[in-house]
């Protein structure tokens, strides 16, 4: 058997919630709704049990424990009363896995052209991991990778793959 270079985790019980908006126009009121202040570029913001992240320059993606959802919907969509933006559950439609240990950065570098070991903690990297597209970040112990559902089985097959030590896949 094959030692790890990492541990590959499937999450469940995150709601997802797209807001699309002008952030400088509505950032103020989103980031009260969110409960989080709004990320710089290609950053995330989080309290411990909520993200958000920085999508694109009109585009952020709040995370949060399921439970959650309905309320933050509600929020956020009353937040943006008067403004041109949109606020969509997309919980169903993504997948989301942990990259952790002590080489999660090896299983990152694996599949994605992007310095992940240099990856600055806050700091969110938009990419594709072998043919999918995907984000990630830093997290205590190592990476938070986010895809979408129609490749979860694929994502996972490529992250369980490239964290096995002897698989053809080299390090960078």
């Amino acid at each position: 058997m094959a030692e790890a270079l990492a541990l590959i985790t499937p999450v469940a019980g995150l709601g997802m919630i797209t807001i699309r908006a002008d952030l400088d126009r509505a950032g103020d009121v989103l980031a009260e709704a969110a409960g989080l202040a709004i990320p710089g570029a290609t950053g995330t913001v989080t309290d411990g049990t909520r993200t958000l992240a920085w999508m694109s320059p009109d585009e952020l993606l709040l995370m949060l424990p399921v439970a959650e959802l309905s309320a933050a919907l509600s929020d956020l969509s009353q937040a943006l009363t008067g403004e041109h933006g949109l606020v969509a559950d997309v919980s169903d439609a993504r997948a989301v896995f942990d990259v952790t240990g002590p080489h999660a950065a090896d299983v990152i570098a694996k599949l994605a052209p992007v310095d992940a070991a240099g990856l600055p903690v806050q700091a969110l990297r938009r990419t594709r991991m072998a043919q999918t597209a995907a984000a990630f970040w830093r997290i205590d112990g190592g990476f938070r990778v986010i895809g979408f559902r129609s490749t979860a089985d694929y994502l996972s097959l490529i992250l369980t793959n490239a964290a096995t030590a002897g698989s053809h896949l080299a390090p960078r």
